[in-house]
């Protein structure tokens, strides 16, 4: 389970920022925290702000750092490739154009029966990896101890947590833009494979981009076309929100030219109104709320079997609130959500900031100041003008919209048919 997350100079975030879902000292739904060694961590996090405010680099930094632990193997001196996916920094300020960025995070390891706690990231900058390190914890420790840690010269390279052979390997192959837990994977090293495992594992999806809405709504589940019982676990899925889809009729598309990729085409059969018979619609007509549900389904499947972390960008767009609240309870409910999923999403729908719903250490806010600059807080650390901390039987929306919390948009008069 992701712990926190932490990053500096990315984008819109200059300073450093922690999105931390470890569980603060609070009564209120208590039988959701999940307690794994020594930590007590909750399955959502919620982030709000106004447009423009910076909600979406959080989800941008977290996909970066996934990205760049599953793939920087492949940028070992390649310089061009490298260029490509360095880090955007903070581009308003002389300093910070120049400096590095970082990105960490503390996690547990699902089915680890252990039930160690990792600390893992590392610093890029203009020439490729300044720092990188892992640390691990056992349930009882009191302190992280090293596996590994890596400065910016060879002298700064401790991989003693590594057999000897896992050493020798690493230090002749090591790149400058690559990083030992991508590399050690790659070389098949037990731990470096947990960690690059662990960051594979977690799903992305970006509502607020029209490509990924595109290509997510053409995805299948796992098993969809060839196993019934999966069609029927879809049509349930359907029922929590629209009953009307009764079942799925799928046709292999015959390929044409030199295609390898198989084709399928999806119809959703609906019940007649006036006889037993069924209507056939193909999935693609189907109305934009339904195509993302279906959109979500692998990744939903895929978190919840696996245990591992969902991000997701802008998931109100095209959804009822009350399709949302449904999707959140999934896994907020410990009876559905077994394996300990986490859902970290950004959005503007205000129905969800409700005190029967999130915790208020599940609810994030950005808020990006004159200089360009975001800020991320959580309400649990909130403190009004008058020094006193939220309670847990405010109108969390009511108070949110009426600015009480900062992070809205500074609304002027749209005054483009004024008179001149």
């Amino acid at each position: 389970m992701l712990i926190q997350f932490n990053f500096k100079n990315f984008k819109s975030f200059r300073e450093e920022v922690s999105l931390d879902l470890s569980a603060a000292k609070m009564t209120e739904f208590s039988d959701r925290v999940v307690a794994v060694g020594s930590e007590k961590i909750f399955p959502v996090a919620a982030i709000y702000g106004a447009n423009a405010s910076g909600k979406s680099n959080i989800y941008n930094a977290f996909a970066y750092m996934s990205e760049y632990v599953v793939d920087s193997f492949k940028y070992g001196d390649e310089e061009e490739k490298f260029e490509e996916f360095r880090p955007t920094p903070f581009l308003f300020d002389s300093a910070s154009v120049n400096a590095e960025s970082s990105f960490e995070v503390y996690f547990t390891l699902p089915e680890d029966k252990s039930e160690r706690t990792y600390n893992y990231g590392f610093c890029i900058n203009r020439e490729g990896v300044a720092e990188e390190w892992l640390n691990a914890k056992a349930k009882t420790a009191r302190k992280y101890s090293t596996v590994f840690y890596r400065g910016t010269t060879d002298k700064e390279l401790d991989l003693s947590g590594f057999p000897k052979n896992n050493r020798d390997n690493l230090q002749v192959a090591l790149e400058k833009q690559v990083l030992i837990i991508s590399l050690g994977a790659k070389l098949k090293i037990g731990k470096c494979k947990e960690i690059r495992d662990w960051f594979l594992a977690n799903e992305f999806a970006d509502f607020g981009d029209p490509f990924t809405n595109f290509f997510m709504s053409r995805r299948l589940p796992k098993g969809f076309v060839e196993d019934k019982n999966v069609q029927q676990k879809v049509v349930e899925y359907f029922a929590s929100f629209d009953e009307h889809i009764k079942d799925f009729r799928i046709e292999k598309v015959p390929q044409e030219g030199d295609s390898k990729e198989e084709q399928y085409k999806i119809n959703a059969l609906h019940k007649m109104i006036d006889s037993d018979e069924m209507a056939e619609i193909p999935l693609g007509l189907e109305s934009a709320g339904t195509l993302k549900m279906f959109a979500l389904y692998p990744e939903l499947q895929e978190v919840l079997e696996k245990g591992s972390v969902f991000f997701v960008d802008e998931l109100n767009a095209r959804l009822h609130p009350l399709l949302v609240r449904n999707f959140l309870l999934t896994f907020l409910d410990p009876n559905i959500n077994i394996n300990h999923a986490q859902l970290v999403f950004t959005t503007h729908d205000t129905w969800q900031l409700s005190n029967r719903l999130l915790r208020r250490d599940e609810i994030w806010f950005v808020e990006k100041d004159e200089k360009g600059v975001s800020a991320l807080y959580s309400l649990a650390d909130f403190v009004d003008e008058e020094g006193t901390r939220i309670r847990k039987d405010e109108s969390y929306e009511k108070n949110y919209l009426i600015g009480k919390y900062g992070a809205i948009p500074a609304l002027k008069s749209i005054d483009i048919l004024g008179e001149e």
